[in-house]
């Protein structure tokens, strides 16, 4: 698949780039997202919820009145469940809500969220470009020209760009973020997804499938 290179402008650049389709033109897998993204909510979660149990209420341990002759149900002391103020029975603990996802799972899904942003015309490329200084004007610009001021875009950059990050952090729905460390929720979630033409190298090298000749000296440290 061939997807046309525009400038900053929002006008074509006269070139077109080729999609590797190890990565935007496979076999999409709604399990491996379903997976990803299950395991990136849960990862997002405090888990730090907790109630105060019987053992843990301020009050007196006495027995409030004797246990028969008085009419009433048998109770114990002020920190019983069952009295206004006591402990609470069950109630949460502190405890991780981490779900484990093997690594090629990961990348099957983060490889089928680009299947489907390319199949539905979710992804644009734009030319490589940086900021002198850090001004929220010029990446708001940059969606304008894109005709993406009102939807959820991703910016995805070759390499970790602090001067592009911090000129449109205070844009609402912009997120921006090296390729390599976008996340299936992260795909998922946006409307459109911008990568700049590095942005491309960077997701065919961490997700593309490699060459003999690139597998060598991995299998040579091996040895």
């Amino acid at each position: 698949m061939n997807l046309t290179v525009y400038t900053r402008e929002g006008s074509d650049a006269g070139r077109t780039v080729t999609l590797d389709e190890s990565v935007f033109g496979i076999e999409p897998s709604d399990h491996a997202i379903w997976l990803d993204v299950r395991a990136a909510q849960a990862h997002a979660r405090q888990g730090t919820h907790k109630t105060k149990e019987r053992g843990e209420v301020r009050g007196s341990t006495r027995k409030l009145y004797r246990q028969k002759g008085t009419g009433n149900a048998r109770v114990g002391d002020a920190k019983s469940p069952i009295r206004v103020g006591g402990g609470t029975t069950f109630g949460p603990r502190p405890h991780a809500y981490s779900v484990g996802v093997n690594r090629k799972t990961k990348q099957l899904a983060r490889r089928s969220a680009l299947t489907y942003k390319a199949q539905q015309d979710g992804l644009r490329v734009v030319e490589n470009f940086a900021l002198d200084a850090p001004k929220t004007s010029e990446v708001a610009k940059l969606l304008a020209n894109h005709d993406l001021a009102e939807r959820k875009v991703l910016l995805l950059t070759g390499e970790q760009d602090n001067v592009l990050y911090r000129s449109g952090r205070n844009i609402p729905k912009l997120t921006v973020k090296p390729a390599a460390t976008a996340s299936t929720l992260d795909l998922m979630s946006a409307h459109v997804v911008l990568l700049q033409e590095s942005a491309l190298d960077a997701l065919s090298a961490a997700l593309g499938k490699q060459t003999p000749t690139e597998a060598q000296p991995e299998a040579a440290a091996a040895e």
